[in-house]
């Protein structure tokens, strides 16, 4: 994934959660993105009526390195052809057209999210599950339905896998865990409340953890040792929580498990066979 784009879309999601001076700067460029990529820090701050200073700030609130990270990832995503809008569907539209929308606003989520996706954390996830002896995986609603694909997944390949949506059952096996152990908090928002506490929890016991959230800062991503974000998947309101959101999540979960099948290639492909060669005697 590339570390050039995604300035636009973490822009957007952040911009209403940020301190008065940095939202100005951060709609400044919104609105006026191929201006504001050619101005330095000191000059963006005179045009938002803000300051060079509110602009480094800016900078770290969104997690860059710096004002010329920040002027890269939009040039980025500049450079693309156009940038599709999340559209929702109309009253008794036409198939045809929620077909369109629906793919639309599936690839745009997905595109989004391998633009925001940090590589460094990424190797820092897959390093963890590589040498894990067990992992957990805790969803709750419609992400545990991306708990519940990394647990399948995982089991093909000989990890020591586990999905819970149950608070308590899930809390019953953190508790019997530590360090050599992981845990993967799965939420959309960020803010599922018992999927933090079982970080939290997680954390106590010294196991590493991993959270799987939308971009930004937030009570789950924050009990957690790397972080891995998604795509705010901002298509309108009939999505229902559960269409783009689960689609980038579940795309996460598919680069995590690539990666690590990558990283273990020989024994991960002697797994596959092994566990192809298990469901075909089943059929025989």
């Amino acid at each position: 994934m590339s570390h050039t784009k995604g300035g636009l879309v973490i822009l957007k999601e952040m911009v209403n959660s940020l301190p008065p001076s940095e939202r100005k700067i951060a709609e400044y460029i919104l609105e006026n993105p191929e201006e504001s990529i050619l101005l330095t820090a000191l000059m963006l701050g005179e045009r938002s009526k803000t300051s060079s200073a509110a602009v480094i700030r800016l900078c770290k609130s969104l997690g860059f390195s710096g004002f010329q990270e920040l002027k890269i990832r939009v040039a980025g995503d500049l450079q693309k052809q156009s940038v599709t809008e999340y559209r929702d569907i109309e009253p008794n539209e036409g198939f045809k057209n929620i077909i369109d929308k629906v793919t639309t606003n599936t690839i745009q989520t997905l595109k989004e999210t391998a633009d925001i996706l940090s590589e460094n954390n990424l190797k820092q996830a897959v390093q963890e599950l590589a040498k894990a002896a067990s992992i957990i995986f805790i969803g709750v609603g419609a992400s545990y339905i991306a708990a519940k694909d990394a647990e399948q997944k995982f089991l093909r390949i000989n990890k020591n896998a586990y999905s819970f949506s149950d608070v308590h059952m899930a809390a019953t096996s953190i508790a019997n865990k530590g360090p050599g152990d992981v845990v993967v908090g799965i939420s959309f928002s960020g803010e599922t409340e018992e999927v933090a506490k079982l970080l939290k929890l997680a954390k106590r016991k010294h196991t590493t953890t991993i959270s799987i959230t939308k971009y930004g800062n937030s009570s789950v991503s924050n009990h957690s040792d790397i972080q891995l974000h998604t795509s705010a998947a901002k298509e309108a309101m009939l999505r229902s929580g559960a269409t783009s959101s689960r689609i980038a999540q579940l795309q996460v979960i598919d680069i995590l498990f690539m990666c690590l099948a990558s990283v273990q290639y020989n024994e991960t492909v002697q797994h596959l066979d092994e566990t192809r060669e298990a469901i075909s005697f089943l059929e025989r």
